[in-house]
This record gives structure tokens, C-alpha cells and sequence, in this order.
């Protein structure tokens, strides 16, 4: 690992001037040299006007939300991070973009944690904040980014089903909070030792594959129907104990367990039906 370590260059503008301060003295002694036939001069003024070219060739711009990471003959000097004209000669200098990038990976195919082949794909907000790492640690670290992210995508899409009626396990289509925590988290493992921050990932594709989309549907409408169905009887079967306690405390009617078994037989009736029911009068009384 090597870490980001801070480098402050001098500032550009005052090696502007003194280099056209000497430059202009090295021209002056040319001019002189030459009219006075003085070859001393003449050789002094051609090796400062070339030494004065190759310090000029030391400044660089660093940009808002830019580093420059400076290497002398492959040995890591330092990052300089202080936007402005900035001299460092004899360094070589990488621009390193700090601005916040995002890319939306393919979509892939790939097998959920029930087995069924499903597509998906996500949106990963990333940015680069140790430099050094970026630059030695990995070869191409916005490639790296890429890759990486879809194998994370991948490995996060086969921990969890694609849909699911029950709601303590966690579904790649109902709990799209957790899903995404989880992706920015195993994003982030696979790009911290290349200097990045995940800043957000979230699934912005998923679907069943085409071959067993139609399948796949009529099963999610049955499972939902299902479902439904199950919550309508657990809620049937507590109204009809309400209904009865609330009877028996109230000494509203005393039932036998024949007429308590028509009761509840009756309500669940009138509650789990899809259908409105049609009321029926009693004009009689209980025994007749």
C-alpha cells in the first residue's frame, strides 16, 4: 500500500517572473556576446536560455477538484492538491480527477438465490480519494471500478431472491434500501485498496429473463394471490372470535356450539367471499 502524502508546490506565478526575468538577461548576454564577439558570453547565454527552458517545463495547472501526483525518475514524491499555476520542475506529473463520476454497469444475466435466471443492472456514484493508490495500487483504476462493480453486482444479486411474500427475508425487488446498502458496502470493499469511495449504488435494471418472464409472472400473481388470501382468512378468523367474545360478554344472545358453529361458518362467508353478499331477513326467532 502506498498512501497519499501531501505536496506543496511553489506557487507559478513568482516562477513565471523570475524565469522571464532570466530569460531576458540570458538574451541580453546573447545579443551583447554576439555584437562583442565574446564566445564565453555567447555559450553562458545559449546554457541558461536551455537550462531556464527546461525549468519552465516544471509548471503546471492544477484544476478545481484535480490532483497532480508528481513522480522523480519512478520514485512518488507527493500529490498536489492546491488548485492554481504551481512549478515543480524535474517531476513528472499524472492528472487525477477528484470529481464525483458515475457510470451504470451492463445488464447481466445472472441466477438469483432461488435459481431462477434474472436481469440486473446498477448505477455506481464513486470518486477517487487517495491518489497514490489510485495510480501504483491498480493498473487502470476506472476499469477497475467497472469490473469490480459488476462482480459485486453479481455476487449481491445471487444472496437473495427476486421476489418474496414473506416479509423477514430480505428481496431484491421489495427491499430495495437494504439491497442497495448492501451493494455500496461490497462495492466498497473491492475498491478501498484502489483509493475510491462508493458513494451511492443502487439497482436501476430488474427483471426476469425473457425465457421465463411469462412464467415467472403467473407465479408472482399466484404467490401475491396466495398471500392475499392468507391475510384475508387470519383477519376473517380474528373478527369472528371479536364478534363472539364480544357476544357472550355483552350476554347479548346465549348460542349452542350449532349456532355458534352456523355463526362463524356465516361470517367467514360474508368476510373471505369476492363477491358482495345478499342478505337474508330471519322474520322468525332462534328455535323456529
Amino acid at each position: 500500500m502506498i498512501p497519499e502524502k501531501s505536496y506543496e508546490a511553489f506557487s507559478g506565478w513568482a516562477a513565471v517572473f523570475l524565469l522571464l526575468g532570466a530569460a531576458a538577461a540570458s538574451v541580453w548576454l546573447l545579443v551583447n556576446g554576439v555584437r562583442s564577439h565574446q564566445p564565453v558570453w555567447i555559450v553562458s547565454a545559449s546554457v541558461a536560455l536551455g537550462v531556464e527552458a527546461l525549468l519552465a517545463g516544471g509548471l503546471f495547472v492544477v484544476n478545481p477538484n484535480e490532483a497532480k501526483v508528481l513522480q522523480l525518475f519512478g520514485q512518488y514524491v507527493g500529490t498536489s492538491r492546491a488548485p492554481g499555476l504551481r512549478f515543480a520542475p524535474f517531476y513528472t506529473k499524472r492528472r487525477v480527477s477528484l470529481r464525483v463520476r458515475n457510470f451504470e454497469s451492463a445488464r447481466l444475466k445472472v441466477n438469483d438465490l432461488d435459481g431462477n435466471p434474472i436481469e440486473i443492472a446498477a448505477v455506481v456514484v464513486w470518486k477517487v480519494v487517495d491518489t497514490a493508490e489510485a495510480i501504483f495500487e491498480v493498473d487502470d483504476y476506472e476499469n477497475y471500478v467497472h469490473v469490480q462493480s459488476e462482480s459485486a453486482v453479481r455476487n449481491m444479486a445471487t444472496s437473495y431472491p427476486y421476489d418474496s411474500h414473506d416479509d423477514s427475508q430480505l428481496s431484491l425487488r421489495g427491499h430495495t434500501l437494504a439491497i442497495a446498502d448492501h451493494l455500496r458496502k461490497e462495492i466498497q470493499e473491492r475498491l478501498s485498496k484502489a483509493g475510491v469511495e462508493v458513494i451511492e449504488a443502487r439497482i436501476s435494471h430488474l427483471a426476469y429473463a425473457a425465457e421465463i418472464a411469462a412464467a415467472m409472472l403467473q407465479r408472482q400473481q399466484a404467490g401475491a394471490i396466495i398471500a392475499a388470501r392468507q391475510r384475508i382468512v387470519d383477519g376473517a378468523v380474528g373478527m369472528v372470535e371479536m364478534a363472539l367474545d364480544r357476544l357472550a360478554r355483552n350476554n347479548v344472545v346465549e348460542l349452542d356450539e350449532e349456532r355458534k358453529a352456523a355463526m362463524v361458518s356465516n361470517l367467514l362467508v360474508v368476510l373471505c367471499s369476492e363477491r358482495s353478499t345478499q342478505p337474508i331477513v330471519n322474520a322468525g326467532t332462534l328455535h323456529h
